[in-house]
């Protein structure tokens, strides 16, 4: 069984988390797992942020910072991501969910808002349901409701299935290379358009970068960082070099799902729900592309008719893309006051 080369590692946090009076932690939530979150001051009610597939808890660092002025802020790496452990073959919502629980149980001492991006976003539901004591309110933030559902992810909207499927494969493969991450990649941003990087960009820009940087730091995380890219490039290229792609394989062979119903937990959830709801397009031979259609968001109410909506004009990691507005929706849903 593969273990995860970099767990427990911590890198010096951002300077404004730490002089927010932020620390790294490690917490042990099973016999061989453990979760390394980062924890700031206790400034109001207990806020774990659970990040999107194959993104660390640094994804949150800009947000953090002014959500710890009125939440005592918590964000964790997932299993199989980060400086948590890895468990292959052992991943489903079940699972994952369970270590994500024993941190809630360990950690806080009271029920806390539960906010995840993306499948992070499952996971928060998954709590919400599963385990209600620990639970005070829930934000899916662009959470794929229904569309990450067995077998409707992989036989209808399968673009980000394709692209699970296609990560499983490069960031396996024994001779791995980061770069062939973006290897055929497309990205549909229009009905007539799409972007990618051209094969000449992989090949004599971004691998010879990141295997140079591979050669001077050995047995580091990934820190390649292109001059003509913006920062979160770099960031990206280190959550890849730290994330277990059997996480993605076992969205793309059926493991991850077991009995869990999006619809059920719905049902069963006694906490209120913020649902933010990204940019999303229907494009054929795509499908969605995007977490969750309108019609997704129409049956979250129906199910969770409490449930409170927010459309922002933003792609899928919406507090990295409109950090302002993911910030104020927070605090307008738990009632603090404005900064």
């Amino acid at each position: 069984m593969l273990s995860n080369p970099f767990e427990g590692r911590h890198d010096p946090l951002p300077p404004a988390l730490a002089k927010r009076g932020f620390a790294q932690h490690l917490a042990r939530v099973a016999d061989d797992v453990t979760l390394s979150y980062v924890r700031g001051p206790a400034h109001g009610e207990p806020l774990l942020l659970i990040p999107a597939q194959m993104g660390t808890w640094l994804t949150y660092a800009r947000v953090a910072t002014e959500l710890s002025r009125d939440f005592e802020v918590l964000a964790v790496d997932v299993t199989g991501h980060g400086a948590s452990s890895w468990t292959p073959g052992r991943y489903t919502w079940d699972a994952v969910g369970t270590h994500l629980a024993a941190l809630l149980a360990a950690a806080v001492e009271r029920p806390a808002l539960v906010a995840g991006n993306s499948s992070g976003g499952i996971f928060a539901l998954w709590l919400a349901a599963r385990h209600p004591e620990a639970v005070s309110a829930v934000v899916l933030e662009d959470a794929p409701v229904f569309s990450v559902e067995w077998p409707r992810f992989r036989d209808r909207d399968r673009f980000v299935y394709n692209g699970l499927a296609h990560a499983a494969k490069v960031l396996g493969a024994p001779d791995r290379r980061l770069a062939d991450y973006f290897r055929g990649q497309e990205l549909p941003v229009s009905p007539r358009r799409t972007k990618r990087f051209p094969d000449w960009v992989i090949d004599r820009l971004i691998d010879p970068g990141v295997r140079r940087w591979e050669r001077r730091h050995p047995g580091e995380p990934s820190g390649f960082q292109a001059w003509w890219a913006p920062a979160v490039f770099g960031e990206f290229f280190r959550s890849l070099s730290m994330f277990d792609p059997d996480f993605a394989r076992a969205f793309v062979d059926g493991r991850m799902y077991g009995d869990f119903s999006h619809a059920a937990a719905l049902r069963a959830a006694r906490a209120p729900i913020l649902l933010m709801h990204a940019n999303w397009m229907r494009i054929e031979p795509y499908g969605l592309v995007g977490a969750l259609d309108d019609d997704d968001v129409t049956h979250v109410l129906e199910l969770a008719p409490r449930t409170r909506v927010r459309h922002f004009k933003a792609n899928h990691v919406i507090h990295r893309d409109d950090p302002r507005g993911y910030i104020r929706a927070i605090r307008e849903f738990r009632g603090a006051p404005p900064s």
